[in-house]
């Protein structure tokens, strides 16, 4: 069993930053994939970012493609989402999300999660 915990959330005003933080608690965490995914209130929860296990690979959703960077440090057993100028649609709670597989972009594949952590963006 994997517990990640998500921190680093908060208010900012647009064009700011803010860097998310998922902490694992597995000491293979340099096995599994890793994603951060968004949901916004009355909506589904939507792909951000995915990186596989060793951190040479990555993928964005085209919303956040070139404002966003996702990474990881496996020594840690932590990932990372570094979010910048960022815009009020950007306003959801993230979450982070772990699989033994490749990365993917659905939800449906990870088998790991955490709960949560809001990010607000005013403009």
């Amino acid at each position: 069993q994997v517990q990640l915990i998500e921190s680093g959330g908060g208010l900012v005003q647009a064009g700011g930053s803010l860097r998310l933080s998922c902490a694992a608690s597995t000491r293979t965490f340099s096995r599994y994939a890793m994603a951060w995914f968004r949901q916004a209130p009355g909506t589904e929860r939507e792909f951000v970012a995915a990186i596989n296990w060793g951190g040479s690979n990555t993928n964005y959703a085209d919303s956040v493609q070139g404002r966003f960077t996702i990474s990881r440090d496996n020594a840690k057993n932590a990932g990372y989402l570094q979010m910048n100028s960022l815009k009020p649609e950007d306003t959801a709670v993230y979450y982070c999300a772990a699989r033994r597989e490749t990365r993917s972009n659905s939800p449906k594949d990870y088998n790991y999660w955490g709960q949560g952590t809001q990010v607000t963006v005013s403009s």
